[in-house]
C-alpha cells in the first residue's frame, strides 16, 4: 500500500496566512506545508483541501483514479470545490467499516474531540491509521491488539494519541508513526524533527510517498538522555516533552515535599499540572532499585537535588567528616548510579542543573557541592546515547 501525502501541514496550512510568528517566518522551501491530505493507492482520498488536485499532479500522481473522498475532521472558512470527476466527499459513522472494491477497508475510529478517525487495511493487509488534527481514539482497551504498520497523527499537538495508541499496543515498535496537521507550535526544520524523533516519529515534506512497510527511516528513540541546563532555562520541560508520547511513565522527584516551604510547593504544583494525568510520581532519592528493574520509562528530575542528599548523607558540607571518608563514600555512591545507569533496561530521562559557569561560590562547600555535581553530570552523561543542553528554552544537541 502506497500512501502520498499531498498535504502535511495544520487545516490553516504553514505558514498560517497573515501570521507574523517566528515558526511561520521561517516555514519556506520543503518546510512550507499544505493542509494535510492523504491519497491511498491512487483510489482513495483521505480529507480534500484546496489545491489537491494540483498537490497529486506535483507529486506525479492523478486523482483520476479516486473512487472514495473521506473527510476527517470538521473544515472551517468557505466550502473547498470538488474537483471535476471526484466523488463528493462523505465520513464513515464511528465503529462502521466501508469496503472498497478496489479491496481496501476503511473503519471510522472514534475519538475524543470532533472529528473521525480512518484505519484502513490495504489488499494485502496492511494497516494504517489516519487520526484528524487536534484528535486522539477514545474507548481504548488494553489487550492483545495487532500493531498497525504506519500511523499518521498530529503528534505535536497530541503526543497523548500516540501514548494511548502504545498502551494498548496497536502502536509497536516497528510502526512507522508519521507526523501531519504540522502548524506553527514548534519551529520548522531542524527543531521540528528532533522533538519528534525522540517519541520516534519522523515528518516528511509534502509530496512524499510512503511505502506502508517499509521501517528504515523510523527513528530510533534514545533510551537513556541526560537533559542539562541552568535555572530556569527550560530543561524540565524538555525532558518532560520527550516521554509525552510514551504511556505509563515514572515521574521520580528527588526534591522532597519540604513541608512548610510554600515557595517550594508552588514549584512542585506546576510541575504536576504540567504532567500527563496517566504518569505515576515517586518522591525518592534511592535511585538504584528503580534502574535495575525492569518497567515503564523513568523521568528523573533532577540528580541536582539526588546529590545534595547524597552529600548530606556522607557528611560531605563539614570539612572533617569529608577528608575522613565522606569523599571516598560520595564517589562510591556516584560509581553504583552510574553503573546502574549503563545495566538499565528502562528508558530513562534524567535532568540536572549545569553549574560552574558563573561566578566561583564563596563558601567551600559550595565549591565543593559546584565541583562534585560536575563530576556527577559528566559521569552519568558518559552512560547516555544523548545528552542535551537547554539555554533560554532552546535545546542544544551534545550527544546523539
Amino acid at each position: 500500500m502506497e500512501l502520498t501525502l499531498l498535504g502535511t501541514g495544520a487545516p490553516a496550512g504553514l505558514p498560517r496566512p497573515a501570521c507574523s510568528c517566528a515558526a511561520c517566518a521561517v516555514a519556506l522551501g520543503e518546510d512550507a506545508r499544505a493542509a494535510t491530505s492523504v491519497l491511498v493507492d491512487e483510489t482513495l482520498l483521505l480529507d480534500l483541501t484546496p489545491g489537491a488536485a494540483f498537490a497529486a499532479a506535483r507529486a506525479g500522481h492523478s486523482l483520476a483514479g479516486v473512487r472514495q473522498v473521506l473527510l476527517s475532521h470538521p473544515h472551517d472558512g468557505p466550502p473547498v470545490e470538488v474537483p471535476a470527476g471526484l466523488p463528493q466527499p462523505g465520513r464513515v459513522p464511528d465503529g462502521r467499516e466501508l469496503a472498497l472494491l478496489t479491496g481496501h477497508r476503511v473503519r471510522a475510529v472514534a475519538l475524543d474531540a470532533p472529528g473521525t478517525g480512518y484505519a484502513v487495511t490495504g489488499p494485502a493487509g496492511q494497516r494504517v491509521l489516519y487520526l484528524p488534527p487536534g484528535g486522539a481514539p477514545a474507548g481504548l482497551e488494553r489487550g492483545p491488539v495487532e500493531s498497525y504498520d504506519m500511523v499518521l497523527a498530529d503528534v505535536v499537538r497530541r503526543p497523548d494519541a500516540l501514548a494511548r495508541l502504545r498502551a494498548v499496543g496497536a502502536v509497536g515498535p516497528t510502526t512507522d508513526v508519521v507526523a501531519v496537521h504540522v502548524d506553527h507550535d514548534v519551529p520548522p526544520g531542524t527543531e521540528v524533527r528532533r522533538r519528534l524523533a525522540a517519541a520516534g516519529v519522523r515528518v516528511v515534506p509534502d509530496g512524499t510517498t510512503l511505502v506502508v512497510g517499509v521501517y528504515e527511516d523510523v527513528p530510533d528513540v534514545p533510551r537513556r538522555t541526560l537533559v542539562l541546563g541552568g535555572a530556569r532555562s527550560g530543561k524540565s520541560v524538555e525532558a518532560e516533552r520527550r516521554l509525552e508520547a510514551f504511556p505509563d511513565v515514572l515521574y521520580v522527584a528527588t526534591g522532597g515535599s519540604r513541608n512548610g516551604d510554600t515557595e517550594w510547593a508552588s514549584r512542585v504544583f506546576a510541575h504536576r499540572e504540567r504532567r500527563p494525568g496517566s504518569w505515576r510520581t515517586a518522591e525518592t532519592c534511592d535511585l538504584v532499585p528503580l534502574l535495575k528493574d525492569d518497567g515503564a520509562p523513568l523521568l528523573i528530575d533532577c540528580l541536582s537535588l539526588w546529590l545534595t542528599d547524597a552529600m548530606d548523607a556522607v557528611g560531605a558540607w563539614d570539612d572533617a567528616e569529608w577528608a575522613g571518608g565522606g569523599e571516598r563514600e560520595l564517589r562510591a555512591r556516584v560509581q553504583e548510579l552510574t553503573e546502574a545507569v549503563r545495566d538499565t533496561r528502562r528508558t530513562v530521562v534524567a535532568v540536572s542543573n549545569e553549574v560552574g559557569s558563573g561566578i566561583v561560590p564563596a563558601t567551600a562547600s559550595g565549591r565543593r557541592y559546584r565541583d562534585e555535581l560536575g563530576r556527577l553530570n559528566a559521569a552519568f552523561a558518559g552512560e547516555c546515547e544523548q545528552v542535551l543542553l537547554v539555554v533560554a528554552g532552546q535545546a542544544m544537541v551534545l550527544r546523539g
